[in-house]
Parts: C-alpha cells; sequence; structure tokens
C-alpha cells in the first residue's frame, strides 16, 4: 500500500520528489557547462632573459671570449659576438661568483671562455660544418676528428645550452694569474692534444688538452692525461658542481647551471652591453 501525506500528496522523498530533484540537477549542470573558463593561453615566450656583464658581478674572474676573435676553431670571429664580454643570467653569475670565491680560497682563479651564446653564432657553427672545405684550424683543434663527424660526436650541438643563458666554458687558472701571450692569426698551429708546454700559450692550468679540443682527450674522464691535469679537471669539477653547476662529459670545460631560470628557452640577443637589462 503506498502511503500518502495530507490531500493524497506523496511523502517527501518518493518518486516523484526525486524526478523533480534530478531535473534540476540537470538543468544547473547544462547552464554550468555553457559557463566553462576558457584554458588561459599559453605565456610567449620572453625576448630577454636578464643577462648581466659577468665582470659587472666579479671583476676577479678572468675572461678570454674566443668566439670575438679569430682564434676558434672556425678562425675568425663567430656571428652574435660583436663585443669579447662574457654575459650570463644573474642567477648563474652570481653563482659564478661564489664559486670564484671557493677558487681562490684553493689557490685558482676562475677564466672564462664562452658564456651566454646567441642562438645565430650556433646557426653560423652549423653553416661552418656544411662547408667541408673550411678546415684552416683543423690541425689545433679537431686533428684526429673529421669535420663532418663534430656534431653527431657531441662536440657541437644545435640548439646549444649556452643559449639558454646560464652555460660557461670555463677553465682554472694560477694566482698571481700569468700573462698569456696573444694570438696571431696565421701564426703555426700546434694540435690541443700536445703537452702543455707545445700547445698555445694559454695561461690555464695544466688541464690536458686546449679549450675547444674536440678529441676523446678532452672528456672529462679521460684516461689519456697525466696526473697534474687529472687532478685539475677533478678540482675544476668539484668547485663547479658545489656551486649548483653541473658539467658534461665530453668537454671538461662545459658546466651548466643545475636551477637554471630558462631551461626550454633558447635567445639570440647579440653579445654586447646593450643586451643586458
Amino acid at each position: 500500500m503506498r502511503v500518502s501525506g495530507p490531500a493524497g500528496a506523496p511523502r517527501r522523498g518518493g518518486p516523484a520528489r526525486r524526478l523533480l530533484v534530478g531535473v534540476a540537477v540537470a538543468l544547473v549542470a547544462a547552464a554550468g557547462a555553457g559557463c566553462t573558463r576558457p584554458e588561459p593561453a599559453p605565456r610567449p615566450a620572453p625576448t630577454r632573459p636578464g643577462l648581466v656583464v659577468l665582470s659587472d658581478v666579479d671583476s676577479r674572474i678572468r675572461s678570454d671570449i674566443r668566439y670575438a676573435t679569430a682564434h676558434n676553431f672556425v678562425g675568425r670571429r663567430v656571428d652574435g659576438y660583436p663585443e669579447a664580454l662574457c654575459l650570463l643570467t644573474a642567477p648563474a653569475a652570481e653563482a659564478l661568483r661564489r664559486v670564484q670565491d671557493a677558487a681562490l680560497a684553493a689557490g685558482r682563479s676562475l677564466k672564462v671562455y664562452d658564456c651566454y651564446r646567441p642562438q645565430r653564432a650556433v646557426e653560423d657553427f652549423q653553416t661552418w660544418a656544411r662547408h667541408t672545405d673550411e678546415q684552416q684550424m683543423k690541425a689545433e683543434f679537431y686533428p684526429r676528428v673529421a669535420k663532418s663527424e663534430l656534431f653527431d660526436r657531441g662536440y657541437l650541438g644545435a640548439p646549444s645550452a649556452h643559449s639558454r643563458g646560464s652555460t660557461v666554458d670555463v677553465t682554472l687558472v694560477e694566482v698571481p694569474v700569468p700573462e698569456q701571450p696573444g694570438y696571431l692569426p696565421g701564426q703555426p698551429l700546434v694540435a690541443c692534444t700536445a703537452p702543455r708546454d707545445q700547445r698555445f700559450g694559454d695561461n690555464s692550468v695544466d688541464m690536458g688538452t686546449g679549450f675547444d679540443c674536440f678529441d676523446p682527450l678532452a672528456h672529462t674522464d679521460s684516461p689519456g692525461i697525466g696526473d697534474a691535469a687529472r687532478e685539475n679537471r677533478r678540482l675544476l669539477r668539484q668547485l663547479m658542481t658545489d656551486g649548483g653547476f653541473v658539467g658534461y662529459d665530453r668537454e671538461w670545460w662545459h658546466f651548466r647551471l643545475r636551477d637554471e631560470p630558462w631551461p626550454d628557452t633558447y635567445f639570440d640577443l647579440p653579445v654586447t652591453r646593450s643586451s643586458t637589462d
């Protein structure tokens, strides 16, 4: 027997009541569906990464910006380097300043070869790599590796972590810092794999090879280097790792800030003071 309320109305909670509630819920849901908020548009990539000039942050760190000169594996100034400056994001520069403090405490100083690298420079390297006849610097920088293999072997990369602004090519020098002879275009080239007293007179401590030496001997843990060079590489890696950087196993000089501010963005500002914020 059906239980009824006054005047024969169905009891609360009965089938009619449940039907009305269901219709109301459906209407509210339908109305809400039409008011769904759109997904926010993706933020455009920044055009300026907040670069600073390293020497403004720490004037104690030496620099030898090779791509602004003719003394590099290309043999001329690289596109995008009108000024011989080390530009880095502010966090990377501050981290390197702290590494310099630790290096000086160990009786050494830092010297940088390359810092922020615009994308146009990477494209310049790619164009150069396709011109197989341009090998005037092979005898020094890649004496035992074919030019056609430089990208495949990981000695050159595109895109490059340098273009994100928090990667640096660095070495150690003695304190007080020795003088370094200038490079004269056309001078006889010596293999970067030659003993330190024979290759280009870089004032770096002995690292087993010269900078930008595209050779297995430049791999960070290469067994082919002497004890002094092995210890110098160990010290550099320890200083940089403790300072928040991550190394690259094929280049003893290459380090990237672990917590870099732009891990997925590549920039193309030229290496000039005007590119800083």
